[in-house]
């Protein structure tokens, strides 16, 4: 390979990671410094279509096929190199509720399997719309969202997976359970995932009648590594303290420099990750479950994810020993 595509593929990387982090802050700063500018008017003409606009997010979003196609991610994708794996068919005749673990630091095998087309998830599962579901309050951030809704991603509120899941066939909702609190755990070698009390989800799925999937990204926690805290520490539970507040956990995180392999920096470490996508579980539909049968199904749900990750650990490069810690 390379040099030069190498390069491109760190770029192409580093770009994903600064829009991540910064780009909504930084057209949120911009626009309001236009407002006392000579171009005041592209502040008042974007908040008056932001406003009008103001509840797409939750009504679907609004996909562009185009962006999801851009040659950027197959970059992106090669970089790590992230791949999906299909283990069963997905009948576009049905809606689907895809669990994703492990959350990790940044979502990038999530992002690439079902934000982008670098993948190939319409060819794996043809007829499927996927829809990541993001912390609801990124889509109040101007610009940002126009982002992340063209890439397929929707507000994680009952509101709107409710629209998604109740407009016929064919959708697929990815949601990320172990959140934020998850990511405070994610480090190079663990394999751990909040699940024990994330019911949420299963609720949803019955609710809708829409089968469960798990989907276990292998590698998602390599690519960073963390600074972490025990958990009766001051620096842990601030951490905790500020994502009940924000709803999202401020991870101390470094990978390496793109200068220099040797320096600390925010680009990934190039870690392979392969994004499984497991067995769909039938989930009949109840408007109104009761709690044993919400628990059944996180039984079920809990099972399979456990059953998914034994039979793929080893051609994903772990250990025979290496086991799944649910909490």
């Amino acid at each position: 390979m390379s040099c030069l595509r190498r390069h491109l593929e760190a770029l192409s990387v580093l770009q994903w990671v600064l829009t991540f982090l910064f780009f909504g802050i930084f057209f949120a700063v911009l626009l309001a410094y236009l407002l006392f500018t000579a171009y005041w008017s592209i502040s008042v003409l974007y908040f008056i279509w932001w406003v009008t606009d103001w509840e797409t997010p939750e009504r679907g979003g609004r996909r562009s096929d185009s962006m999801r196609g851009w040659k950027v991610w197959e970059l992106h994708r090669d970089y790590f190199p992230i791949k999906l794996v299909k283990t069963a068919e997905l009948p576009a005749t049905k809606n689907y509720v895809l669990g994703s673990h492990p959350h990790g630091i940044i979502c990038a095998g999530a992002f690439s399997a079902f934000c982008t087309e670098a993948t190939g998830f319409t060819r794996h599962f043809p007829g499927l719309k996927p829809s990541l579901a993001l912390l609801a309050g990124l889509f109040h951030l101007p610009v940002y969202r126009d982002y992340m809704m063209s890439s397929g991603m929707v507000p994680v509120s009952k509101r709107s997976l409710d629209f998604l899941l109740q407009d016929g066939p064919g959708h697929a909702v990815v949601i990320v359970v172990g959140g934020a609190a998850e990511s405070l755990d994610g480090a190079p070698g663990e394999q751990r995932v909040c699940l024990r009390g994330r019911k949420g989800f299963v609720r949803l799925a019955l609710q809708h009648g829409a089968d469960l999937v798990p989907v276990y990204s292998f590698g998602e926690n390599d690519i960073f590594q963390q600074l972490r805290f025990s958990e009766d520490s001051y620096v842990r539970r601030l951490q905790l303290r500020f994502k009940q507040l924000v709803g999202f956990a401020p991870c101390l995180f470094w990978g390496r420099s793109i200068f220099c392999s040797q320096l600390w920096g925010i680009l990934p470490r190039a870690a392979p990750i392969t994004v499984v996508v497991g067995k769909p579980i039938a989930v009949p539909r109840r408007p109104r479950p009761t709690e044993e049968e919400v628990d059944h199904f996180h039984g079920a749900y809990t099972a399979a994810l456990e059953q998914l990750f034994e039979a793929h650990k080893g051609s994903c490069g772990l250990p025979p020993s290496q086991r799944l810690i649910i909490i």
